[in-house]
C-alpha cells in the first residue's frame, strides 16, 4: 500500500467516524428504523455504538494504527460472517479487511443488515476506490480464508465448513469485574455501563464480578440507580420477570433492585438481566483463576493493578476499544497480512 493510499484511507475513515458522531439525515433515519427491525437496536443504543466506533476512528489512531500496516498489492477474498448481537458489532473486521487491502465477501447478520451497509456505502463515497473490495454475499464462496462470529455451537459449524483454510472463529466469550471494595459512587455508576449498554447482550459487557468478602451488595446498587429505566424495554424486562420467577419459585438466593437481579455463581455466562458474583477473600487466588479462563474471557474491568494476561480496562470503558483492541486477543490484521505473504 503507497503512502498516498494510506493517506486517502485513513482521511476517508476519519471523515465516515465525524459522521457517525454526527449522522446526517440518512443515517439519522437508519438510526430511528433499527428499532422496528431489531427491537435491541433502540435509538439511543444505535447511537451509543456510532458513537463509540467513531470516537476509534480519530487521526491521531488511524496514523498509528496504519503505520503498522505494510502488504503486497495483490488482495485476498476474505469472508466475514458477521454477528448481530449488538449493533456494528461487526464493523472492525470490515475495516481490517479493508485497511489491509484486501477484498470483504461480508456475509451479514439478519439481526443487523442496515446499519453497516449504510456506512460502508459512506465510506465508498468518500474513498471511491473501495468499491470493488466491499462485496455483499448470501452464501460465501471462493475465498482464501475467513473470520466468523458466533455461538459455541456455530462455531463448531464453521470449523467444519471453514477449518481447511486461514480462519478466525470467534466463539462465546464474557467480560468480568473485579471490585476492590474501595470504589467511588462514580467508578460503580462507570461499570454500569459495562454492565447495561447495548443491553447487556455484547461479549465485552460484564456478566460477573468479583468482590471481597463481606461486599455490602447496597454499596453495588445504589449507584447503579441511574440505569432504572433499562427496564421499561419490553424484551429486556421480559428476561427479568422470567429469571425472578425462576428464582423464586426455586427459592434461590439473590440480590433484586427492580431491574437487575444479582445471584451467586461460579460461571461466567449469566443470563440476560442478571449479573452474577463470586467472592473472593485473596487477589492472587482472582489472579490465577482469571489467568486459567483466559481464553473464555474478552474483558477485565477493574481500578486494581491485576498481574494478570489480561490488560485491565478502566470502569465504563469496556465499550470503547481502540483501533488495536482486537477481540479474543487475536490480532486481526497480523492475521491478514499473513495471507499475503
Amino acid at each position: 500500500m503507497s503512502l498516498h493510499t494510506t493517506k486517502l484511507l485513513i482521511n476517508a475513515l476519519k471523515k465516515l467516524g465525524e459522521l457517525m458522531c454526527d449522522p446526517d439525515n440518512e443515517l439519522a433515519a437508519i438510526i430511528q428504523n433499527a428499532q422496528h427491525h431489531n427491537a435491541w437496536f433502540t435509538p439511543t443504543e444505535v447511537k451509543k455504538s456510532l458513537s463509540s466506533l467513531g470516537e476509534m476512528l480519530n487521526e491521531s489512531d488511524l496514523e498509528q494504527w496504519f503505520s503498522t500496516i505494510c502488504l503486497t498489492t495483490t488482495p485476498k477474498k476474505v469472508g466475514l460472517i458477521l454477528a448481530g448481537n449488538i449493533p456494528l458489532v461487526g464493523f472492525h473486521d470490515v475495516i481490517c479487511v479493508l485497511a489491509t487491502g484486501n477484498t470483504a465477501l461480508i456475509k451479514m447478520s439478519s439481526s443487523d443488515d442496515k446499519l453497516i451497509p449504510t456506512l460502508l456505502a459512506q465510506l465508498v463515497n468518500l474513498e471511491p476506490s473501495l468499491a470493488d473490495r466491499i462485496q455483499y454475499v448470501e452464501r460465501l464462496k471462493d475465498f482464501d480464508a475467513i473470520i466468523a462470529t458466533g455461538s459455541n455451537n456455530s462455531s463448531r459449524y464453521f470449523d467444519y465448513y471453514f477449518g481447511k483454510v486461514p480462519n478466525i472463529i470467534r466463539k462465546n466469550r464474557n467480560s468480568v469485574a473485579v471490585l476492590s471494595g474501595n470504589e467511588t459512587t462514580v467508578e460503580i455508576e462507570d461499570l454500569g455501563h459495562d454492565i447495561f449498554d447495548y443491553f447487556g447482550l455484547g461479549c465485552r459487557n460484564v456478566s460477573k464480578i468479583y468482590i471481597p468478602k463481606g461486599y455490602e451488595i447496597k454499596n453495588f446498587f445504589e449507584p447503579l440507580e441511574k440505569y432504572q429505566p433499562i427496564i421499561n424495554h419490553f424484551k429486556y424486562n421480559n428476561n427479568y420477570d422470567y429469571n425472578k420467577s425462576i428464582y423464586l419459585v426455586n427459592a434461590v438466593k439473590h440480590y433484586d433492585n427492580g431491574f437487575l437481579l444479582v445471584k451467586e455463581d461460579l460461571s461466567f455466562t449469566s443470563p440476560l438481566a442478571v449479573l452474577y458474583y463470586e467472592e473472593y477473600d485473596s487477589i492472587n487466588n482472582i489472579e490465577k483463576l482469571l489467568d486459567n479462563a483466559h481464553d473464555n474471557i474478552q474483558c477485565v474491568v477493574s481500578n486494581i493493578n491485576l498481574s494478570i494476561k489480561k490488560e485491565t480496562i478502566s470502569f465504563g470503558e469496556s465499550q470503547h476499544p481502540r483501533l488495536w483492541d482486537y477481540a479474543d486477543d487475536i490480532n486481526t490484521v497480523d492475521f491478514l497480512l499473513n495471507l499475503v505473504k
